[in-house]
């Protein structure tokens, strides 16, 4: 039996590159990945540590695209795919314009759909923008939702999605196992963070991600105003891989120019990744997926948004919303540098999102439903 898994970015690589492994180790299964390279350079590098080559790349990218014209590029370029594959299962993840797509021309195809990390809802349809949307979409086409927690399985129940949901743990675990291992064994896989090492050796390293469209503009300049804030405090560093869109380098350029404690990077690929997390006191983020590795790695998350769809950290006292307020931020920092409590009240808080098992029971539940 054929599964066709479908993807296109680098969280989505990161978060089925374990699935992928797990169900070409199935017996009877048949697996074809189609990459449509919505990130194409992001995308490579977490293809070649995972060292999966896809079967079909659609290299869809176009620069400055709009969400309108890469949804009809990723809607008939994905139906070709499955119209050539004929696949008895598509297999999505998460929320992005591909995995939307990949749902909806199975639909059209009558080809039942497989939804990797079902369930995050944040409540709000333009935060995140427009991936709450897209999430919520997939829903009702799927027939198999593998959910991360019991906190998604209830946001679908809440929507009237009962069958077919399995609670699975968040794949994105497996992912960092994975890498970790793969570094502990061979440390020249991450040996490109070396030099920031020895450089902010001795300082507490604040690891900072943002790219979020619902932060372009004010809330991307507040951002940066609070970097370089924080930069300036006593024994603290800034580590910055900067997302490659526009409207962050500009903004980080022009706020930030050549701060000596602030090392600003190309977008780093996942071991490197991994290892800045290892090496961070705590990450400062507008990301998800950082929402569910840092507490894998005890490491505090402060989340620059007004919403999540990813509460279980929140509740579970790993992660904490602060928004992107300038002053608010710089606030937040400043508390786990200097309170020592209220610090390891998040570093040692239990981390809701699995144990590195996930991709085992989405590939055993894929072949349950094949009867394999």
């Amino acid at each position: 039996m054929k599964t066709l898994v479908v993807f296109g970015t680098r969280p989505e690589a990161i978060k089925l590159f374990p699935v992928v492994r797990a169900l070409a180790a199935r017996p009877g299964l048949e697996v074809v990945t189609c990459v449509t390279a919505q990130h194409r350079g992001l995308l490579d590098q977490v293809l070649a540590i995972a060292g999966l080559t896809p079967d079909i790349d659609l290299d869809l990218m176009e620069p400055g695209q709009t969400l309108d014209r890469l949804t009809a590029r990723l809607l008939t370029g994905l139906g070709e795919v499955m119209d050539r594959t004929k696949p008895d299962r598509v297999l999505v993840q998460g929320d992005t314009a591909t995995a939307m797509a990949g749902a909806l021309a199975a639909y059209y195809r009558r080809v039942p759909v497989g939804h990797v990390e079902a369930g995050l809802r944040s409540g709000d349809i333009y935060h995140p923008w427009p991936e709450e949307v897209n999430r919520r979409m997939i829903a009702p086409i799927a027939d198999l939702h593998f959910a991360p927690t019991q906190t998604a399985a209830d946001a679908l129940a809440r929507e009237n999605v009962r069958a077919g949901v399995q609670v699975t743990g968040n794949t994105v675990i497996d992912a960092l196992h994975w890498t970790r291992e793969r570094i502990a064994a061979d440390p020249s896989l991450a040996a490109g963070l070396d030099t920031i090492a020895e450089r902010f050796a001795g300082k507490r390293i604040v690891l900072v991600t943002t790219h979020r469209r619902e932060n372009f503009g004010g809330g991307m300049e507040a951002i940066a105003r609070a970097i370089r804030r924080i930069a300036a405090m006593p024994d603290t560093a800034v580590l910055f891989p900067v997302h490659p869109n526009p409207n962050v380098v500009s903004v980080m350029d022009a706020a930030l120019g050549d701060l000596a404690n602030v090392a600003r990077l190309e977008p780093l690929d996942y071991p490197h990744f991994i290892r800045a997390l290892s090496l961070c006191h705590l990450a400062l983020t507008d990301s998800g997926g950082v929402q569910e590795e840092a507490p894998a790695l005890g490491k505090p998350v402060l989340v620059m948004r007004e919403t999540t769809e990813r509460p279980e950290g929140v509740a579970a006292g790993t992660a904490k919303l602060i928004g992107a307020d300038e002053d608010r931020i710089v606030s937040e920092v400043s508390t786990l540098l200097g309170d020592k409590a209220a610090y390891l009240a998040m570093a040692r808080a239990h981390n809701p999102y699995g144990d590195g098992r996930a991709s085992e029971r989405i590939a055993g539940l894929v072949a349950d439903g094949f009867g394999l």
